[in-house]
């Protein structure tokens, strides 16, 4: 866990054009991701009939995306993308959201978007928030796991996923009781551990000081964010979500999922960060909704055909539900001359393509919410399968304001796997 919270902190060098502050660096835009491990299967979310591009006005969403239904203006379903450089199987891991070669335990060989976004967007109190879904088991014994975002090469980040820790992190400091006295007693050691650490890294050779340094550096941000939440502590209590039994007596992980998803959405209402990642199944081939009726979990959910199952239909209702959710939330609180949300995007895909064991070959995503007009909304793509999602990575930097042709794909790698540059020109206005 301190491995990630120090690489969390490094900075690593960006692709060409970035360093650039973007051109709406004022803008309060602010993007979701939102993967759900085992794929995604097209027919889950594309309208019965619908084989070309068009209009949803009149379609009806399938069964396991209902939820979504009243937010049909501000949908758009994406079918076509591929991912075949990623080589996916049960997941890409950080290749997902890196557009990059990812297999299990191998590092990541670049940052992901959400965290390149981070950097372009304006600057937050918590740049980057990743929260992961899992089988309460799991969470319990693995509060935070490295699979979907990185900083940089080999630098991951890691996701939370006991939202006890979270809260504390975020809010501790205008907690009572319990969370109060944990949140000095942790906030205690790590001051003593970042000293301790400053002094003790002064002997050590130059390849593992630079390492330990990277260490010291993670407890040195971790204690400067608790400095910075707490300058901010009375707009904080008006955002933190109430303290329920759901946090210390689970009876479902489903009630660890909301509550990490209520955490997630009082961060964005609150501007303590401007990019959310959140990873149902935290990026591996895991998982489990025993909360919403599925009593299987983990790898034989993946062997399973999606479309028409009640099973996944649980599960894809359940994760449009929080979509539902996030669209709710960031509707209710003004901005500017609209809400929150006329300033969002939020990207729902998989980590692993279409489905399980894939090859890629196509890569389903939908987007919520127009960017701030950047983004088409209230309709259908169908694309030819020769853009990668490295493509939709770009178009999004591009809304963003940053002026790149390509996201981590050289010009060597785009001659075979990119039929295209720049942005994916059918998805923005």
């Amino acid at each position: 866990m301190l491995q990630g919270m120090a690489a969390a902190a490094v900075t690593a060098p960006l692709f060409p054009g970035l360093s650039q502050a973007a051109s709406n660096k004022s803008k309060p835009k602010r993007i979701v991701f939102f993967l759900q491990n085992q794929g995604f299967d097209p027919a889950t979310a594309i309208p019965s009939g619908m084989k070309s591009s068009g209009s949803l006005a009149k379609a009806k969403l399938p069964e396991p995306i209902e939820a979504l239904e009243p937010y049909k203006e501000r949908l758009h379903i994406i079918n076509g993308l591929h991912g075949t450089h990623t080589s996916p199987s049960h997941s890409a891991f950080f290749g997902a959201l890196g557009g990059y070669r990812g297999s299990d335990g191998v590092p990541p060989s670049g940052p992901t978007i959400d965290y390149t976004l981070s950097k372009v967007l304006p600057e937050t109190l918590l740049p980057h928030l990743c929260i992961g879904m899992d089988s309460l088991e799991n969470m319990k014994a693995k509060p935070t796991v490295a699979n979907l975002s990185a900083s940089g090469a080999g630098q991951p980040i890691f996701m939370h996923s006991n939202p006890n820790f979270l809260y504390q992190m975020l809010y501790g400091g205008i907690s009572q009781g319990t969370i109060r006295k944990r949140h000095e007693a942790q906030s205690s050691m790590f001051d003593r551990i970042e000293q301790l650490a400053a002094v003790k890294g002064g002997s050590l050779p130059l390849a593992e000081k630079q390492r330990y340094g990277q260490y010291v550096q993670g407890f040195n941000d971790i204690n400067g964010l608790r400095e910075r939440l707490g300058k901010v502590s009375s707009h904080l209590r008006r955002f933190a979500p109430e303290v329920d039994g759901g946090y210390a007596n689970p009876k479902f992980e489903t009630d660890w999922h909301d509550r990490l998803l209520d955490l997630g959405i009082s961060a964005l209402k609150s501007g303590i960060t401007s990019v959310l990642t959140i990873g149902s199944g935290r990026g591996e081939i895991f998982g489990s909704w025993k909360g919403v009726g599925v009593e299987q979990q983990g790898h034989n959910l993946g062997h399973m055909k999606q479309p028409n199952n009640p099973i996944w239909i649980k599960i894809r209702q359940y994760n449009s539900r929080m979509l539902a959710k996030l669209v709710q939330e960031l509707e209710s609180v003004p901005e500017g001359s609209g809400t929150m949300m006329d300033n969002t995007l939020i990207v729902y895909t998989s980590n692993n393509a279409d489905y399980q064991h894939t090859s890629g070959k196509n890569w389903p995503v939908m987007l919520l919410g127009n960017y701030d007009g950047a983004f088409k909304t209230g309709c259908f793509t169908q694309l030819d399968g020769k853009r990668p999602i490295n493509a939709l990575y770009t178009s999004i930097l591009r809304a963003s304001g940053v002026e790149v042709d390509r996201y981590n794909m050289s010009e060597q790698m785009a001659a075979k796997f990119d039929s295209g540059t720049g942005p994916i020109k059918e998805i923005l206005i």
